[in-house]
């Protein structure tokens, strides 16, 4: 095998497994590669998903018009396996970017899509970091026996990559001196969170302190050196848990043992765990790093993506004020349903005549202004059947039902809520209809179609040719 061709291999396998990880951590992902390997080659370009072809202005004029990329340490510098390369210069919208040095990698740039619910950028970035790595170290080694060895490690990188991130910024906050130890920490939170009592979800706050820190601590309860419960025991931490369901107390751990319960803010080198059911938050500090769910760790933060319906009401003749409010009640309610994972239906119809349609009338429309009458919203919402809210912010009717002729986008898979709402919308038109199903998935539905609707990236099978010349993607 040609070192041509071996250097493709490896660009694609480590991309492939990459993007197949960060894929499952986050929404479906992109990715793509900048890179030379050594000074006197020509930038090549892979972006074999067209990730960057809406950034080809700045990339041009970042990578052609200026050499600030070549800046930096001098490649052959083997005192250290990688350099990552700081740069807020190549800052592009919607793109995380990590660049990097090795000696046998002269520069490479790597490339993916900042999703809007995403907790934090920093896994990701340690994600590519670990990429640039396995690359470099591959290119340098020369080894076919591991060519797809690579791809199979960033494949199942999550937990490594929520760990490396929380290290790096430990060490930034305090230094390499520091007793707790992340691994045996995020096991314990996977496993406190899939474990139920008498078939209830874990709630509550679980707080990992430094050790020496925690004698300045003032308890409301703290239990002897020699009976403190072992973070291992997941089923004795999760029944300590509801001593501190829905209240300021957490339970403190040393990152061994739940040393007691206090009702203390994070300090900016702790580590917490907020279990909110099936499904939770990981901070360092005040700063969320991931979410948790199903024994996995994830880059969502379970809020709903409204960009359509932003997007949708700045459209519309209305108010700034009635588009705010609209705006902040669908959110509330959708938020309700979701954190109750009952479902619902909302009708938003900003017709001057409402539409008709079949359900729970009201003798007089309820002004959704009030507090009182929004509290009352937000529980109609567990009803079956959609709730109807027009433009005048006052709701005309519940236990709605959906009906109309089949459309060509229907999904048995998705339930009745979902194609219930594809019908009604494809035959009515100024109104837009959110689907919040049970399991939390939000579907914003006009005309027929769902907005929020995730394309599926076609799949990659071989980087057989060499990626071209980035002067000659830049100018196609």
């Amino acid at each position: 095998m040609s070192s041509e061709s071996f250097a493709n291999l490896c660009i694609f396998h480590i991309m492939d497994g990459l993007r197949d990880g960060l894929s499952h951590f986050s929404s479906n992902s992109r990715t793509a590669l900048i890179y030379a390997v050594t000074p006197n080659d020509p930038l090549r370009i892979y972006d074999p998903q067209d990730l960057l072809r809406e950034h080809q202005p700045k990339l041009k004029e970042y990578f052609a018009e200026s050499q600030e990329w070549r800046k930096g340490s001098n490649h052959d510098d083997n005192t250290r396996l990688i350099e990552v390369i700081r740069s807020k210069d190549l800052a592009l919208a919607g793109l995380i970017t990590c660049s990097a040095r090795s000696s046998s990698i002269f520069y490479q740039c790597w490339f993916t899509e900042q999703h809007p619910d995403m907790c934090s950028i920093g896994p990701t970035e340690s994600w590519m970091e670990y990429a640039a790595l396995l690359l470099s170290q591959d290119f340098a080694t020369q080894n076919i026996l591991r060519i797809d060895s690579s791809g199979h490690l960033l494949r199942e990188y999550s937990t490594h990559a929520v760990r490396d991130y929380i290290i790096d910024q430990r060490n930034r906050i305090m230094g390499w001196d520091t007793q707790l130890r992340v691994y045996p920490i995020l096991d314990a939170v996977l496993g406190i969170s899939r474990t139920r009592e008498e078939g209830a979800w874990a709630r509550g706050e679980l707080i990992f302190i430094e050790p020496s820190e925690l004698d300045a601590i003032k308890y409301m309860a703290k239990f002897p050196e020699t009976e403190r419960p072992s973070l291992k025991n997941h089923k004795h931490v999760r029944k300590l848990l509801q001593s501190v369901e829905n209240s300021s107390r957490k339970l403190v751990s040393d990152g061994k043992s739940v040393v007691g319960i206090a009702a203390l803010p994070p300090t900016n080198n702790s580590i917490s765990a907020a279990f909110k059911g099936d499904w939770g938050l990981i901070y360092l500090g005040s700063e969320v790093i991931c979410s948790f769910a199903d024994a996995k760790f994830s880059s969502t933060n379970y809020k709903p993506n409204l960009v359509h319906l932003e997007e949708y009401l700045l459209e519309l003749d209305l108010s700034a004020d009635t588009r705010h409010s609209l705006f902040q009640l669908a959110t509330q309610m959708i938020s309700t349903a979701n954190h109750r994972s009952h479902g619902c239906t909302l009708v938003l119809d900003f017709n001057d005549e409402p539409v008709a349609i079949a359900g729970q009338p009201l003798e007089k429309p309820l002004d959704l202004h009030e507090p009182e009458i929004r509290g009352l919203a937000r529980s109609l919402t567990k009803l079956d059947g959609a709730v109807h809210i027009c433009k005048d912010m006052k709701l005309h009717g519940f236990a709605c039902l959906l009906d109309g002729k089949s459309v060509s986008g229907e999904n048995r898979a998705r339930g009745a809520r979902f194609n219930s709402a594809l019908r009604f919308t494809a035959k009515h038109d100024n109104l837009i209809v959110i689907v919040v199903s049970a399991d939390k998935p939000v579907s914003i539905i006009q005309r027929g179609v769902e907005l929020t609707a995730v394309c599926e990236w076609k799949q990659l099978f071989s980087c057989v040719s060499t990626p071209p010349p980035f002067e000659e993607w830049i100018e196609e």
